[in-house]
């Protein structure tokens, strides 16, 4: 059982401080018989750490090892220790006394931000123990890996890549750089153990490294030195791609793409489902979906094929909100997400601005989707002059959303003076309810229709409805077409000098070699 403990303490192997405070006070007890164990443990809870910090520096000074400057930096690492071997028990394994500290040390951030790093070293020396080291290797694991419910072949890796790896393997393997796994804090190593490592039967079988190697094979192939080249980007932590493409890269399904941009196939049952096809495909594979609801009748307007009338936007709009939930991105990787797009004048807006409220009936509401509204400026302008705004029915006035600037205040003021509106409301009260709303939920976002269009270099190719899932996306689609958009993102800290300036020409070098 001490033999255990013992192994714990020596969690911190990259943290200079923390790594001779380990070592000593590991020496420390193995010097020590039981009874002087319990002794120290005892004296260092009654005396504020002095026999604890004594012992540590004695140690030390026997191994003529220099001693950490700040005594805290003991009383920390010896907190630690001592909250691991409370929590020892028979048949304890060391890699759970190891996740047991990285947990102890990760609640302590509060007291000191270094905590952070160090619950990370403490983590990602755990992976690597339970890892295999060369790339090669865990990349052939992968692909032979075999399912256990059915004892069927299932790589995790395409034939294509794997191919790659196995041929240009010696390159691979001596190009990986593992101290940088240590570059991570807690949060962010978590997060990729949680949902990007590559797993084995419910095991972790990639550390960092060995992923984001995959990404850059699954993107370049057979070009090694633009993989090399693209391994060390993002082990540098110059830029990082975004979630589908660490998810999927080099795999079977190499959906690589962010953003997916929809319009409702049609205002009809075969058009609902099949859109709702579409996003259910879209989020298994981890895409973000931005779509568009302008053209669905609203609520009470007739439907001539059974004589009835339509439910409108929001017991629709619950269907896509089980979707969302039931097709997680990726499979149980991370939840699915849906922004739905409307434009102010339908008839369903305010109902549709209570859809993501904390309060009322349950089957008024679809919590788990995002909500946009793409707004003309000509309700804008009714607003700042406390005019009426008409709220109508795509049924009854067809081609709104089809139009913007000039010709959308022409076609929507024709049909005012039609008096085809369903509702007649002051725009101000409009806009309270939505502001009201973000509030309450941080919903709606607002995109201005008139200006993504004006400065849309699609504006040949047809009207844009709709941005994407975080809204930083504006591309033209149509009912049979799907806007597509890839996404990275380049850390900009990282090119900030020792001397506080700013390296433009880096900026520049660096990211060129991924467009």
């Amino acid at each position: 059982m001490y033999q255990r403990a013992r192994r714990t303490l020596s969690f911190s192997d990259l943290h200079l401080d923390y790594k001779r405070c380990c070592k000593a006070l590991k020496k420390a007890i193995k010097d020590s018989k039981r009874e002087c164990f319990l002794a120290l443990c005892d004296s260092a809870e009654q005396d504020p750490w002095g026999k604890a910090y004594q012992t540590v520096v004695k140690r030390l000074h026997i191994d003529k090892t220099p001693a950490p400057k700040d005594p805290q930096t003991v009383r920390g690492i010896v907190s630690i220790t001592l909250q691991v071997i409370n929590g020892l028990y028979c048949g304890v394994t060391t890699q759970e006394l190891d996740n047991l500290a990285a947990e102890i040390a990760a609640g302590l951030t509060c007291n000191h931000a270094d905590y952070a790093i160090l619950a990370a070293r403490i983590a990602v020396s755990n992976l690597h123990k339970e890892t295999k080291k060369v790339f090669s290797e865990v990349f052939e694991e992968l692909y032979h890996h075999v399912n256990k419910e059915t004892n069927n072949p299932s790589p995790m890796v395409s034939s294509y890549h794997y191919n790659i790896v196995k041929n240009n393997a010696d390159r691979l393997n001596s190009a990986m750089i593992y101290d940088r796994d240590f570059g991570y804090n807690y949060f962010g190593f978590k997060t990729l153990e949680r949902s990007y490592l590559l797993k084995i039967n419910g095991k972790v079988a990639e550390r960092p490294q060995h992923m984001l190697m995959r990404v850059a094979i699954g993107i370049h192939g057979e070009d090694i030195d633009a993989a090399v080249e693209t391994y060390n980007l993002l082990s540098e932590r110059y830029f990082t791609h975004a979630s589908p493409t660490l998810f999927a890269a080099a795999t079977n399904r190499p959906q690589l793409s962010s953003c997916f941009l929809l319009t409702m196939t049609s205002d009809s049952i075969e058009g609902i489902f099949k859109t709702v096809e579409q996003c259910a495909m879209i989020s298994k594979s981890a895409g973000g979906i931005g779509l568009n609801v302008h053209c669905i009748r609203a609520k009470g307007t007739s439907i001539c094929g059974t004589n009835g009338t339509s439910n409108g936007l929001v017991p629709m709009l619950r269907v896509f909100n089980n979707v969302a939930r039931y097709v997680d991105q990726g499979g149980g990787k991370r939840p699915g997400a849906f922004a739905i797009y409307l434009e102010p004048w339908h008839s369903d807006i305010f109902e549709f601005l209570d859809l993501k409220r904390n309060t009322g009936k349950e089957e008024h509401r679809a919590r788990d989707l995002f909500y946009a509204l793409w707004i003309p400026d000509l309700f804008m302008k009714r607003v700042e002059a406390n005019e009426d705004w008409s709220l109508m029915c795509p049924h009854k006035c067809p081609g709104l959303e089809d139009v913007w600037g000039d010709k959308f205040e022409e076609l929507y003021v024709k049909y005012e003076k039609e008096g085809l509106a369903n509702r007649i409301v002051k725009a101000q009260s409009l806009w309270f309810a939505i502001i009201e709303s973000q509030v309450e939920t941080g919903n709606p976002y607002m995109l201005f229709k008139d200006s993504c269009n004006k400065k849309s270099n699609q504006q040949n190719v047809g009207t844009i409805k709709c941005s994407n899932l975080c809204t930083e996306v504006v591309e033209y689609s149509a009912p049979d077409e799907i806007a597509v958009c890839n996404l990275a993102s380049i850390a900009l800290n990282m090119f900030v000098t020792t001397d506080k300036t700013y390296d433009f020409k880096k900026l520049k070098e660096k990211p060129r070699s991924q467009i």
